[in-house]
């Protein structure tokens, strides 16, 4: 079929009934920020004052982020670093992650966020795929083992960080560690670099055409593959996000998702920028902190996964008060169920807006609007997680790209300026992932006439464990790590509070011994804590198709699962 510039050409879906939901302040047309650094920086003439950053009680104002951030590009620069060379950036959400980023932009650098979570195996994949040249990461990180890490790779330039700076409260509840005596002089400090008042480098403005993130995200092969964001997709959904929550200038964000992660980078970081607003920080997730800095920050938006509100409407001290500032509140990683929301608000009064993205159209390609509840599908009791915004065709198609019908279940197919044009160097996986531009996302879903979309299940075998997607194989290979696994297949399992669970099934090696415990505890060692199995059962033989080929559907199976 051909293409027009917005959709598919002779799709049912390229009417957009979704029109009819949206405000017209939320179909008006855009004209983002051509890059990251263009949206900071008006954001710096309109407010220079204004507190950009808010971390406990440390506050960093635009003009602030602004000099600070020139001296780390400057630093990068004068260490060699090139225009379109990569800089890992492994930290929690601080200001530390800010300034990084926003040096690395003005020094001419693709960004390539990692999970801090991650183990030394993991990192190592990430720095040799994107080949990394510079890496910034916690000083108790570097000094424990990605030192080791970065020594084996393409890294030449590191610069470390301690959260414990540009805040003194010292919140135990999170920051419960210490500062790390440097073991060697190989790595600088990124604040002290950011104090010593560098000029950032001239001639590296970047375009919006530039690869702003290498965002790793598992792929069919298993093997985790860097999806190219472009600074124009960020700018866009940025954009979309401020004109589509209609929040008032200045206003408050609270970075509940991580910022490595696609939605917080997007949806809190860069979306704050484009509102000249103040992004609140706390370091990591906990549920404590997360209330008190409610009360601190009053902010008017977050978007966290469900695992997250769910931890918050659990705490003892929780109250509507807590809040009774917010203006609109998402969920982003994995589609809410409906008793949750109603439960929240119930409890707190909020209600929690469904979205639903993926790091291939930078965050989301659908959501609840404001003021507008998301509709609960009858035959399944399904909560829609939303519908598309005006710039973009979602499509439901079968396995050979055409159009089913609204109502029938398919692959749920994205087109518009936030889908990325493909994988780092995967031209393959591109082709098979973004066939003529198009984004499969490999979740099957529906929409209803009223362009209403709902996912409703998987195509692929990947795993949603509190939002973080889980690649089976990535388990299973560490499985058969250990002397006593002969088989090992994992699956998702459901987990009231995770959404879904890891679970490993394995046989043994004739004659070794292993305990599920000892499994679990193994694979715990060597993956990020979302990945390792919370449950491992050992079976006498796995079901295999008459080729050997292990059957995960069956192990899927409710008899299975018992």
């Amino acid at each position: 079929m051909v293409h027009d510039s917005q959709g598919q050409s002779g799709s049912i879906y390229e009417a957009r009934p979704w029109l009819g939901v949206l405000n017209d302040a939320q179909k008006a047309p855009i004209t983002p920020a051509a890059t990251v650094v263009h949206a900071f920086a008006d954001a710096v003439r309109r407010a220079p004052d204004r507190p950009a950053l808010a971390y406990f009680d440390g506050r960093l104002s635009y003009a602030d982020v602004d000099a600070l951030s020139d001296s780390v590009a400057g630093h990068l620069a004068a260490r060699g670093l090139e225009r379109g060379d990569r800089v890992a950036i492994m930290l929690q959400n601080s200001p530390h992650f800010v300034l990084a980023l926003l040096g690395a932009f003005k020094a001419g650098a693709v960004v390539v966020p990692v999970n801090p979570m991650y183990k030394a195996g993991e990192v190592g994949h990430v720095l040799h795929d994107a080949e990394v040249t510079g890496l910034v990461c916690s000083d108790r990180a570097w000094e424990s083992y990605l030192r080791e890490s970065a020594a084996d790779s393409p890294v030449r330039i590191a610069l470390t960080a301690c959260e414990l700076d540009l805040q003194t409260r010292n919140d135990a509840r999170v920051l419960n560690f210490e500062r790390v005596a440097p073991g060697a002089s190989d790595a600088d400090d990124l604040v002290a670099v950011a104090r010593a008042g560098h000029k950032a480098p001239a001639g590296r403005e970047l375009t919006g055409d530039d690869i702003a993130l290498i965002s790793y995200t598992s792929g069919t092969s298993g093997a985790p593959k860097g999806a190219t964001n472009l600074h124009r997709n960020i700018t866009f959904n940025a954009e979309r996000q401020r004109t589509g929550l209609g929040l008032p200038e200045g206003a408050s964000y609270f970075a509940l998702a991580p910022l490595f992660h696609i939605t917080g980078m997007v949806c809190e970081l860069v979306a704050s920028f484009a509102n000249a607003g103040t992004l609140a920080l706390a370091y990591r997730f906990e549920p404590g902190v997360v209330l008190d800095a409610f009360t601190e920050h009053r902010p008017a938006y977050t978007v966290g996964p469900s695992t997250a509100f769910m931890a918050l409407g659990a705490q003892p001290q929780a109250t509507r008060e807590h809040f009774a500032s917010f203006h609109s509140i998402s969920s982003g990683g994995a589609p809410v169920p409906p008793a949750l929301v109603e439960k929240f608000r119930a409890d707190f009064g909020p209600y929690i807006h469904n979205g639903y993205g993926l790091t291939e159209c930078t965050a989301p390609c659908a959501s609840v609007p404001p003021g507008v509840e998301a509709p609960v599908d009858p035959a399944s009791g399904t909560l829609a997680v939303g519908v598309p915004g005006p710039d973009s065709v979602v499509r439901i198609v079968d396995d050979l790209g055409n159009d089913v019908p609204f109502g029938e279940h398919g692959e749920i197919a994205v087109r518009g300026p936030q889908v990325v044009p493909g994988y780092w160097r995967r031209p393959e996986a591109t082709e098979e992932g973004f066939p003529d531009g198009e984004l499969r996302t490999g979740d099957i879903g529906f929409m209803d006439t009223d362009g209403w979309l709902y996912v409703v299940d998987r195509k692929k075998d990947m795993i949603n464990a509190s939002g973080f997607k889980v690649w089976p194989r990535e388990v299973e290979d560490v499985l058969y790590g250990h002397p006593a696994v002969r088989e090992a297949a994992v699956v998702g399992i459901p987990d009231a509070y995770r959404g879904e669970s890891v679970k490993a099934y394995v046989s043994l090696r004739p004659g070794a011994e292993a305990s599920p415990e000892e499994l679990s505890a193994y694979c715990k060692e060597r993956l990020a804590a979302y990945k390792y199995p919370r449950e491992v059962e050992v079976l006498g033989e796995l079901p295999k198709t008459a080729s050997g080929k292990i059957l995960r559907r069956e192990l899927r199976s409710p008899s299975v699962q018992g």
